[in-house]
């Protein structure tokens, strides 16, 4: 299994609200681009002033099964799951238990000797905003560290100290805060840094401090589903040359390392991950939100870093639609696609999900997307 993270912002999107359009039929819109795209199944919310004023889910749980979806459903998130813990990071900050410019070495200070000098001051705001020189994946394989994650022992915190102390022992792929590098290894260290000022597993964290709070009942983390269980949908791949639809069935093989949590592993339903971007917007408006930061933490989140277009687990783009900053990621496991777009200016979410990964899954949700917000803001 591959880590894929994205940063969509494509020129469909930016010219979405070009010309007058019609508010669409959600299902019938969805229906055509996942027949187009040839997708199992496709799912959309849109929020407009707060309230949820569309959503609806089209296609099959699972390639050759006809069971449909439904909005009950659970789907992979992949690296949406990184603004959760960037929203993590805000919290705990406001707590006094872990400070933006703490280092690696200020929150591990018995390993600071065993670290490359370099690591030693790089800060858990760099790494959120993927300016702390961490690596990518392939720097990961040609150093054997990714087959290394993969058997590392123990529980996912486990998991993650080992791929820590083995990344920080060597020098950053990136000389740290020079540059803008998407790197889910950064996650994965500034999760651990979380961990080790809160004394909890990323996971017991995240789910005590963003999941309860807002709700989300049905988040958890990995392949959503059971082995031999038509319960949720399942995620797929293409085979070549045919571009069939190949379901894969949970477990172990169906995500990434669990160690990998703060970077991708979360699921959840749409109607959660739906309120968990209101959220967002409602905290960037001064709205009072259950997970109860104040304004200017929100705002910090939603704030591209200088010189690039990503903050603290968003990317922060500006568009003519959004009456000033868009925030969009994508997630991707490579078997599930996410896309989401805020625009706290006009008060609007428009998320869109599928159970493939992939150009076409990219591709498919990008064109919902901007039907969507040509259509609801207009």
């Amino acid at each position: 299994m591959r880590v894929r993270g994205l940063l969509v912002s494509l020129f469909a999107i930016g010219m979405a609200a070009a010309g007058p359009a019609a508010t669409p039929d959600l299902s019938k819109l969805l229906e055509e681009i996942r027949a187009k795209h040839r997708l199992p199944a496709l799912a959309c919310a849109v929020v407009r002033s707060n309230v949820v004023v569309a959503q609806a889910v089209v296609g099959v749980r699972k390639a050759g099964d006809p069971k449909p979806a439904t909005l009950a459903d659970v789907w992979h998130q992949g690296s949406l799951t990184k603004s959760m813990t960037a929203t993590l990071a805000a919290l705990l900050v406001e707590d006094g238990k872990i400070a933006w410019n703490d280092t690696l070495a200020d929150v591990f200070p018995a390993d600071a000797p065993k670290m490359d000098p370099a690591w030693r001051s790089v800060t858990l705001e760099q790494l959120l905003g993927h300016r702390g020189g961490a690596p990518d994946l392939a720097w990961l394989e040609e150093k054997g560290l990714w087959a290394g994650f993969w058997k590392a022992p123990g529980p996912p915190h486990g998991q993650r100290r080992w791929l820590r102390e083995a990344v920080t022992a060597l020098p950053p792929q990136h000389t740290p805060d020079t540059e803008h590098v998407y790197s889910n290894t950064g996650y994965i260290l500034a999760g651990a840094m979380l961990e080790e000022r809160a004394g909890k597993p990323w996971e017991d964290l995240v789910t005590e401090r963003v999941f309860r709070p807002l709700g989300m009942r049905s988040a958890g983390f990995g392949a959503p589903g059971s082995p031999g269980r038509p319960d949720p949908p399942w995620g797929h791949t293409l085979s070549w040359p045919l571009r069939n639809l190949q379901p894969v069935a949970p477990g172990p093989q169906a995500d990434n390392p669990p160690g990998l949590g703060p970077a991708g592993t979360v699921h959840c339903s749409l109607p959660d991950l739906t309120t968990y971007l209101m959220a967002h917007v409602s905290g960037e408006l001064g709205r009072p939100t259950p997970l109860g930061l104040p304004t200017a933490a929100w705002r910090k989140l939603h704030t591209a870093l200088a010189l690039q277009a990503y903050g603290l687990g968003w990317g922060v783009v500006r568009r003519s639609w959004s009456g000033g900053d868009a925030l969009n990621h994508t997630g991707s496991n490579t078997l599930w696609f996410s896309n989401a777009w805020l625009a706290p200016r006009r008060d609007f979410v428009v998320v869109v999900l599928t159970n493939v990964g992939g150009d076409d899954a990219a591709k498919a949700t990008d064109e919902v997307a901007a039907q969507v917000i040509a259509g609801w803001l207009r």
